[in-house]
């Protein structure tokens, strides 16, 4: 593994995001405990931060690189209309470094939003996820992480640990749902999908 991640770092940054189809996406991850020499994972997490960065998203798992270990990172500066920040609850998220994170909902609230994944490029989907989750794990230091997300903050952390364990967003979405970006953009651009699920015949929660 070490190996492999040092092969992957000689290379230019950013880094290659895999494409849905490609096996490592379907896997599962190997939980970490410490494959990696300390060292190697700052600049592997730098590289994951380079390249979510990059692309832009608020995410990025591993796999998504290529590399089947329990690593993903999060940051989202929320740059969004008041509306927006309402409806979806998306307030800004500092750069988190997530480590064998697992979540499992607070309370039975769901909520349905559009969707997309830079490892599927070109379309979006509503998924409707729990409105809360606990996430445990850790940081990138080893130390315990034990916190509630909201919002879409917690749809965020359920997006990316969905990856850890093989899951797209497509296998959770709305089939009906799903619009290329381009109609996402002239059609349904307003804070919550219900226009969208009216037009397009699928359910919300």
């Amino acid at each position: 593994m070490a190996e492999r991640i040092e092969q992957l770092l000689a290379a230019e940054q950013p880094l290659p995001i895999v494409a849905a189809g490609d096996p490592v996406l379907r896997r599962g991850t190997e939980p970490y405990d410490g494959q990696l020499e300390p060292a190697l994972l700052a600049r592997f997490v730098e590289a994951l931060r380079v390249t979510m960065r990059a692309a832009p998203g608020v995410g990025l798992a591993a796999p998504q690189v290529g590399v089947g270990l329990r690593i993903a990172v999060i940051e989202d500066p929320a740059p969004v209309p008041e509306e927006v920040r309402l409806a979806r609850g998306r307030v800004p998220q500092p750069f988190r470094v997530l480590v064998n994170p697992v979540y499992e909902p607070v309370g039975t609230g769901r909520v349905g939003f559009f969707e997309g994944c830079l490892s599927v490029p070109g379309y979006q989907a509503v998924v409707a996820r729990p409105t809360e989750v606990r996430l445990t794990g850790q940081d990138e230091h080893g130390r315990a992480l034990d916190e509630v997300f909201a919002g879409w903050p917690a749809r965020i952390v359920q997006h990316e640990t969905d990856h850890l364990d093989g899951t797209l967003y497509l296998d959770r979405a709305e089939p009906r749902s799903l619009s290329a970006h381009q109609a996402v953009a002239e059609h349904w651009s307003q804070p919550t999908p219900e226009r969208a699920a009216r037009a397009l015949g699928f359910d919300l929660p």
